[in-house]
């Protein structure tokens, strides 16, 4: 099993890139992705800004990499991962396990839902949702917001995914604050 540690501080990412690849071997499709195998052992390293997150099949090799990073480049050692862009990650022996619930509860609190009841998904794909125009109009630059944390929460969430793309859909002078209400697709009626 592989285990995740996370090393921060003050790198510049070409220089830590054109460094890595003299001992890592580059990906061919990601230029931050680094593969080093060690025969039945494997060294994966990501750079993402001013943060390496690296993960491997052996312990030894944590303080290894970790020694030789620190003397190139001015950073710290974080330890295991446990948070990292909105996603907490909790470590077994076994198993990664990955959640946002941190975050979805940052993204109700922003936008004043942390009373709202919870709703079911997947929604039915047969499914649309039909204007209340009786609603008042929703603030555009607020549901653009709500909408743009729904789909960065995808990510983790591929049970969410289509209703979050359908709302994208909603031309936003139609939405209002009043909720939607389902209606069945017109071929189903």
């Amino acid at each position: 099993m592989m285990g995740f540690e996370l090393l921060d501080g003050l790198i510049e990412l070409r220089g830590v890139a054109i460094h890595i690849c003299t001992f890592l071997e580059g990906d061919q499709i990601d230029s931050t992705l680094f593969i080093r195998r060690f025969n039945n052992d494997i060294l994966v390293v990501q750079v993402y800004v001013d943060d390496i997150i690296f993960g491997l099949t052996h312990p030894r090799y944590t303080q290894l990499f970790s020694d030789l990073m620190k003397s190139r480049f001015e950073m710290s050692m974080m330890g295991e991962m446990t948070f990292f862009l909105g996603l907490q990650v909790n470590q077994s022996p076994c198993d990664i396990f990955i959640n946002q619930s941190k975050y979805v509860l940052e993204i109700l609190k922003k936008h004043g839902m942390e009373s709202c009841d919870p709703v079911g998904t997947p929604m039915e794909i047969k499914d649309k949702l039909d204007l209340d125009q009786n609603g008042t109009l929703v603030d555009a630059t607020k549901y653009r917001s709500m909408i743009g944390a729904l789909m960065y929460l995808t990510s983790s969430r591929p049970d969410i995914v289509h209703s979050t793309c359908l709302c994208a859909l909603i031309p936003i002078d139609k939405v209002t604050d009043s909720p939607y209400r389902e209606v069945l697709d017109d071929q189903r009626t």
